[in-house]
Formats: C-alpha cells, sequence, structure tokens
C-alpha cells in the first residue's frame, strides 16, 4: 500500500497512541459487527481511508484548512462516538479542566451537556452569574449570543461561553413549558466554587456538598469540627449530608468522604473492559469516623445527584450507615480517566464501570432513596422539575444491574430552608418528631 508521508504518519501516531479510527458506516450483512474482532489488515485499511480523505481536503477544500484542528475535530469525532461523557480537551480546555477539579473557575457557573444538537442544562452552581440569572436544569441553550448553537461542539460553545471576568454574554433558551424562547444576559466571572456549605437547624448539623472538587473532603472535616467547637465539644443531635443537584467530580474526594462516615468495609469497586486493572476501596479507621460514628446519618439525594456523589450516597446505603431521603438519583455509573496527550491537551476516556458495596452498578439506573420524599413544586416549576438522567442520553453506555430509568426525577429545591420538604423531613426524623421504619438503617 503506497500510503503518502502524512497518511504514513498518521497512521503510526493513531497506532502508537492505540486511537483507532473506525468510521461508521451503514450496516449491511458484510459490515463485521463491533464485538467481532477486526484483523490489522482492516484496521489498516480503515487508518488508509482517513490519511487519504485527509489528504484530499487539505489539497481540495475551497479553503486552505487548518490542519491541526482538522486532526483535532477528528480525534474527538472518535472520542464522542463511544458515549457522552469521553472527549477531547485542547490544551487550553485541558487546562481549564484542571482549574475546575482544583474548586475555581472562570464563565458562567453552568454544568451543561450537549443533546440532539444543543446545550442542555444540567444544574447551575450555587451563588453563581447562571443561577442568579434563573437558568435552570433541563433549559436548552439554542443560541449564544444569537449564534446558532446547532452544529457546534460542546468545546465550541463552552469557549463562546467562557470569557474575560466583566464582559457580558447573551443566550437564547427554549423551556419546557414556555412558548417562546427566553433571552437572558450574563456578565462573566471568575467562580470561585465553596465546595462545602454547613449550618445548624436546631441541633442537627447539615452539610451541604455542591461538587466533589479537590475542597471536598477538607471542608466535610472543617464543617464537622466547626459543628463540636460551636457546641462547647458536644456533638449534634445528626447529620445531614447534602448530596442534591451534586454533578461529581473527583473520585478520590467521593471515597475520601465516604471513608469519613466508615471504618471497615467497601466503598466502591471500579470494573473495565482489563480485569487486570480493577480496583477496590476499603474504608479504614481514622479519628473522624470515630469521632461521629454514633451519629446518626441523611443523606440528601434528587435527580441531579450524579457520579461521584451517588458513590457517596451507594457507599452509605449499603453498609447502613446512612437513610437516603429525596428521590431517585441520575444514574451516572461510569468512570472517566483523565489522559494527558503532553502539550495537545488531554482525553476524556470512560473506562470502567462502578459498583457498590453490594455489587450494584447504578449506571443508567440510579439510587432509590430509603425514603422517598417530593417537594412541593410551585406551579411555575411544576412539568419542568424533573430530569430523566442517564437514561435518557444518547449513547450511553448501559450495564446497570438494576432497570434502567423510565421517568424523571426532580431536581427542585428551594432556597428557604423553611420550604423545603425534603429537608424539613430529615431534620424532623433526626429530631424524633418524624418516624419512619428507613431510620435509622439496620444492619442486616
Amino acid at each position: 500500500m503506497n500510503l503518502s508521508p502524512i497518511r504514513a504518519m498518521l497512521a503510526g501516531v493513531l497506532l502508537a497512541g492505540s486511537l483507532i479510527a473506525v468510521p461508521a458506516f451503514a450496516e449491511d450483512a458484510t459490515t463485521p459487527k463491533a464485538d467481532v474482532p477486526r484483523s490489522e489488515q482492516e484496521v489498516y485499511s480503515d487508518l488508509q481511508l482517513f490519511g487519504e480523505v485527509f489528504d484530499r481536503i487539505r489539497a481540495e477544500y475551497v479553503d486552505v484548512p487548518d490542519e491541526r484542528e482538522l486532526i483535532r475535530a477528528a480525534i474527538n469525532g472518535m472520542l464522542t462516538s463511544l458515549d457522552p461523557h469521553s472527549v477531547y480537551f485542547d490544551p487550553q480546555t485541558y487546562s481549564e479542566q484542571q482549574n475546575i477539579i482544583k474548586g475555581e473557575f472562570g464563565g458562567l457557573g453552568i454544568e451543561v451537556t450537549m443533546e440532539d444538537g444543543v446545550i442542555k442544562v444540567i444544574s447551575p452552581i450555587d451563588d453563581t452569574p447562571a443561577a442568579k440569572a434563573g437558568i435552570l436544569p433541563n433549559d436548552l441553550i439554542v443560541e449564544l449570543n444569537g449564534k446558532q448553537v446547532y452544529g457546534m461542539t460542546l468545546n465550541d460553545a463552552l469557549d463562546i461561553m467562557k470569557g474575560k471576568p466583566g464582559t457580558d454574554i447573551t443566550l437564547t433558551i427554549v423551556r419546557d413549558g414556555v412558548a417562546d424562547p427566553i433571552t437572558v444576559t450574563l456578565t462573566r466571572g471568575i467562580i470561585p466554587v465553596t465546595a462545602v456549605r454547613s449550618y445548624m437547624i436546631g441541633d442537627v448539623g447539615v452539610i451541604r456538598i455542591i461538587s466533589f472538587s479537590e475542597q471536598a473532603f477538607s471542608g466535610l472535616e472543617k464543617a464537622i469540627h466547626k459543628f463540636f467547637d460551636d457546641n462547647g465539644g458536644k456533638p449534634p443531635k445528626g447529620l445531614i449530608l447534602d448530596l442534591r443537584n451534586n454533578p461529581g467530580g473527583a473520585v478520590d474526594q467521593a471515597i475520601a468522604v465516604s471513608d469519613a462516615f466508615l471504618s471497615r468495609g467497601a466503598i466502591v469497586m471500579t470494573r473495565g473492559r482489563i480485569a487486570e486493572q480493577d480496583q477496590r476501596y476499603d474504608a479504614k479507621p481514622d479519628d473522624l469516623d470515630a469521632l461521629i460514628k454514633d451519629l446518626p446519618v441523611i443523606v440528601l439525594i434528587n435527580g441531579g445527584t450524579a457520579s461521584a456523589a451517588e458513590i457517596v450516597a451507594g457507599a452509605l446505603q449499603d453498609q447502613k450507615r446512612a437513610t437516603l431521603v429525596g428521590s431517585r438519583s441520575y444514574g451516572k455509573g461510569s468512570v472517566q480517566s483523565i489522559i494527558s496527550l503532553g502539550v495537545d491537551g488531554a482525553m476524556k476516556l470512560t473506562t470502567a464501570r462502578y459498583y457498590t458495596p453490594n455489587n450494584r452498578s447504578i449506571q443508567a439506573a440510579g439510587i432509590n432513596p430509603d425514603i422517598e420524599v417530593l417537594q412541593d413544586v410551585p406551579d411555575e416549576f411544576k412539568g419542568r422539575d424533573e430530569i430523566m438522567g442517564e437514561a435518557a442520553l444518547n449513547g450511553q453506555i448501559g450495564g446497570g444491574t438494576e432497570g434502567e430509568a423510565t421517568k424523571g426525577s426532580s431536581i427542585y429545591v428551594p432556597a428557604d430552608h423553611d420550604s423545603d420538604t425534603q429537608l424539613q423531613y430529615a431534620v424532623n426524623l433526626i429530631d424524633g418528631t418524624q418516624a419512619n421504619k428507613a431510620f435509622p438503617p439496620k444492619a442486616e
């Protein structure tokens, strides 16, 4: 086969990086199934096709193309064809993603995904421009500064939404139940994300973990010690861990937070295609879990509780350490690895499913609460307060051990604690003014 130098180089790079480009053909009787191993010759033929297309674009496209962007687009196309969570990060985006994990980033303060060619809001982050402007989960962003989102990649859209702090951006939003598109202008800013907020309601300590950034465990630890210090060294009557609308984050932080409530046993297991890389993470006794081991714990979850937050909820539920109150969680039971590509950025690749201590994969199924408590939803939000979760995403990997979700789960949480039905129910359980056989949980 007489590959041009460019095509030969591309083939070598792709093979060296274990990134095999397989074009999507219409399936017919001669098209091999995905689970049938392909010969090296077949793979090499596909790589030759990729090189041929690349050469023709370089030689004949109406304008001189940016060859680096072509390659990056091809890489991103491979990754995004796998599932909703695998993606390529160019160097700038990779740097920004690292800042998000550290707990600070610039932008609007909004967790989004791509669905049917437009941007779908998963959740606005507390006290950010997006939250203050009234952006809601399930909102569809169809235009950015008057430019249609349809046809953009998620990275393209994120690049537009980011920008210099103090500058404005106009979003056009389609909201279910609202006849006309909504136009809203937001001012960009540096978004310092406080991972943990805590407060007391009577004698009950409430710890809200907003996201699992690198600040999550340290924030939890400080909150627990503050409860004791503010009460002259005496413990609170119980603890409420609020994980509602927490989109997840770093798995190691989820493990550390779970370990704070457990002294032994499994927290989470991960299993991928390569059995030798499967892992199990166990709790170990430490000073923090010894400090709170006698305190009753309730975990609040809802349709926006996802990923790393579900690891914590599943571990404490299976280990009978906490009672889960609220509505079914999101159902993201997959693990993504960030793989550095050096100066060319990084890729986020789905490498495993995670399993709770009772060997449950909650992928696309979510975690059901021990006690279902629904919010009193204001009339203006009714019908728009639910999200289907992972089960509704195109290309989600499936593989859960329970049936996939077939209906939505509420993501509405009122700002006023007194109006928060789920929170007040949890407080009443700990205070003893409300009773339920699921609280406290009993070991089998």
